[in-house]
């Protein structure tokens, strides 16, 4: 039986992006991971922050991928401010991307935030928030897959320990001393 685990992403848009959410399945399968997603592998009635929180629950660590979603071709951060900043050409991914990592670091699980390249690092998708190292993936380079790299082995082995250890912990009863 493998060991579940909640693998977020905001629906692809792009070949490229569903071609990544497949092999990155696939590799956490072929690693003993059951990947996990509301609305594609589960599914439920409730409100989606009840659903999520449930899913979250019965998972043992998360990745997110930050997946380019909406294109801001000029824009405007902080109008009207001493501190007003121009935005181009610059993209934005689904808010579930930071809202599930969020409730991930809230119960504890380990977490893996992946961002796609031009995807504006804000909130939970700056470096150091989690504490936790964030890379970024380019989906345009034409041969080169991120999942064959060695910065992709690295990390996906460390968090990959922290989830096991989530699991074998789990069976464990509460310590009152």
């Amino acid at each position: 039986m493998n060991i579940s685990v909640f693998l977020s992403y905001p629906k692809p848009i792009t070949k490229e992006q569903e071609y990544f959410i497949e092999n990155i399945s696939d590799f956490l399968r072929k690693n003993g991971l059951e990947p996990r997603t509301l609305g594609v592998t589960d599914y439920d009635m409730s409100a989606p922050l009840i659903a999520i929180r449930r899913l979250m629950l019965e998972s043992n660590g998360i990745i997110t991928i930050a997946f380019k979603r909406t294109k801001v071709i000029y824009g405007k951060y902080k109008l009207g401010t001493s501190s007003e900043i121009d935005i181009k050409d610059k993209w934005y991914t689904s808010a579930y991307c930071q809202i599930e990592p969020a409730m991930a670091f809230q119960i504890g699980l380990p977490i893996l935030i992946l961002r796609e390249k031009g995807v504006i690092e804000e909130g939970i998708l700056e470096k150091g928030v989690t504490g936790a190292y964030l890379p970024e993936f380019d989906l345009d380079l034409s041969g080169v897959s991120y999942l064959d790299t060695q910065e992709w082995n690295d990390i996906i082995k460390k968090w990959e320990g922290f989830v096991r250890t989530v699991y074998a912990s789990k069976g464990n009863p509460p310590k009152l001393y």
